[in-house]
């Protein structure tokens, strides 16, 4: 016959399956009981008959869930009765607590009331003014600026104070006429130049003002993070001759290159980012080192996994790439060709992309959806053409957005236009012009041009070709008419 406490355990174990609390609480006596060699007091066991005809709560139960009542006698420093009674051990505990959740509860319930406490003795905190900051605070921050209207005694109010000299008066006089014609020489200046310029500014509408209530759009500093991009792209633009260094490549190579590229693109359907990061990762390592024609396409697979790595948020395995190549790269070569690109740039991918130039400028296009459309289209036309390279990606932007605006007849290039594209017309031209000329040739990239010929993106590679054909001649000139005869004669 086995001993007793194993007969106990047996049936609590049995009563487990049945209701959780009750076993949990019935092993608890007995097993008490068991330690005691059955000397149980005659008062527990008239306690335990007395309760067991009323609804008892369980013993976590009891601590859990708390009424507002036993809330605010805890904090009074008052100890209820319930918070005493039915207390187990640390073992029975932590098995009741797994399965009946109550630890769940009482954690939520004490986490609310800390927070609540905290936050009830934390001092209110104000809004920052929005008028100290951007424009205004440039404004209100007293310095004055000299404009057609001042005389000169404003003039001379700015002058600095003169050098008190009792010993050479003479030279204090001499100081003196010198600074009045120097103010009135920077005066003059301008006049001719930059009070113009404040007029026109002041004509332009705030767009970002609207958006000061979005910290997502961080208004306060949207210029001056525009103003760092147009500086940092001039250090990421490649040589524009790279290929006289390369023996076994040619232009048209790299345009076949770029088109396959923008069909694995859309494959796996990436973003734009994604694209023009991979093309200008492409131009600046064949900068630096010499590929050979049959490594050429390594280069594009392994500068599209890297782009997809800097600019997706879930970027395609190094398998897929070596299986779009047709396995002609396997995974090995793909990841050693990665380090060795990074290395040769210097691991320095900190490229300002043309879709954050053109998202800028359509904001003051009120945000069109087809101008934008045929913009992307314009603009993906300088990864084919390698006459687009010694051009930043601003300007690039801008004249996409100036030409899709002119085929869509949505008006001419204001100053609002031209103060968030950064460029007025006579800077666009030339890019504008190369456009022009690209759409009116043959098509020699298949893959581009049937991308741009869907109706997702309206049909913009058909419209801006057949609007080249009419209006081709008013903008063409004698270099891109000598470009074009080339160019049919290498094809």
């Amino acid at each position: 016959m086995p001993p007793p406490s194993r007969i106990l355990r047996t049936r609590a174990v049995m009563n487990e399956n049945i209701e959780p609390a009750a076993a949990a609480t019935t092993r608890v006596t007995r097993a008490k009981a068991a330690a005691t060699d059955g000397g149980i007091d005659a008062k527990k066991t008239k306690r335990s008959a007395t309760t067991a005809g009323t609804t008892r709560r369980r013993p976590l139960e009891d601590r859990s869930n708390v009424s507002k009542a036993g809330i605010n006698d805890v904090k009074d420093g008052k100890k209820t009765a319930a918070g005493k009674a039915g207390l187990a051990s640390k073992a029975t505990t932590a098995k009741v607590s797994a399965q009946t959740g109550g630890v769940q509860k009482l954690s939520r319930t004490s986490s609310r009331n800390a927070l609540g406490s905290r936050t009830a003795n934390k001092p209110e905190i104000k809004s920052p003014n929005r008028s100290g900051s951007g424009a205004g605070a440039i404004s209100g921050s007293g310095r004055k600026r000299i404009s057609k209207s001042d005389n000169d005694d404003s003039v001379q109010a700015e002058e600095p104070p003169l050098k008190k000299s009792t010993h050479n008066k003479t030279l204090a006089a001499f100081e003196k006429k010198a600074a009045e014609a120097q103010a009135a020489y920077e005066a003059a200046k301008l006049d001719a130049n930059i009070v113009d310029e404040e007029v026109d500014e002041a004509t332009v509408p705030d767009l970002d003002a609207e958006d000061l209530e979005d910290p997502l759009m961080v208004a306060e500093y949207v210029v001056e993070i525009f103003d760092y991009l147009q500086e940092l792209e001039m250090t990421t633009l490649p040589n524009p001759e790279y290929i006289d260094h390369q023996p076994d490549l040619e232009w048209k190579m790299r345009g076949i290159l770029v088109d396959w590229l923008i069909e694995v693109h859309t494959r796996f359907r990436l973003l734009p980012e994604t694209l023009f990061l991979a093309v200008n990762i492409i131009d600046r390592f064949l900068s630096a080192e010499v590929v050979a024609l049959d490594r050429l396409q390594l280069v594009g697979v392994t500068a599209m996994f890297i782009a997809s790595k800097y600019e997706e948020v879930l970027s395609p395995h190094v398998a897929n790439f070596s299986h779009v190549a047709d396995e002609t790269f396997s995974d090995k070569e793909i990841l050693d060709a990665e380090r060795h690109v990074l290395a040769t740039l210097q691991y320095n991918i900190s490229y300002p992309n043309p879709m954050n130039f053109l998202r800028r400028i359509s904001k003051a296009d009120n945000y069109d959806i087809h101008t934008r459309t045929l913009g992307k289209y314009l603009m993906e036309i300088s990864l084919l053409d390698h006459r687009f390279m010694p051009f930043p990606q601003s300007q690039i932007a801008a004249a996409s957005m100036y030409l899709a605006r002119l085929i869509l007849d949505r008006g001419g290039w204001d100053a609002t236009l031209t103060h968030y594209a950064g460029y007025t017309e006579e800077e666009i031209d030339p890019v504008f012009r190369l456009m022009i000329d690209y759409l009116h040739r043959p098509v020699s990239h298949e893959a581009f041009f049937k991308k741009y010929a869907s109706k997702k993106f309206l049909k913009a590679s058909i419209l801006t070709r057949s609007w080249a054909k009419k209006y081709h001649h008013i903008y063409a000139t004698e270099d891109s008419y000598t470009y074009t005869k080339e160019h049919e004669h290498e094809q």
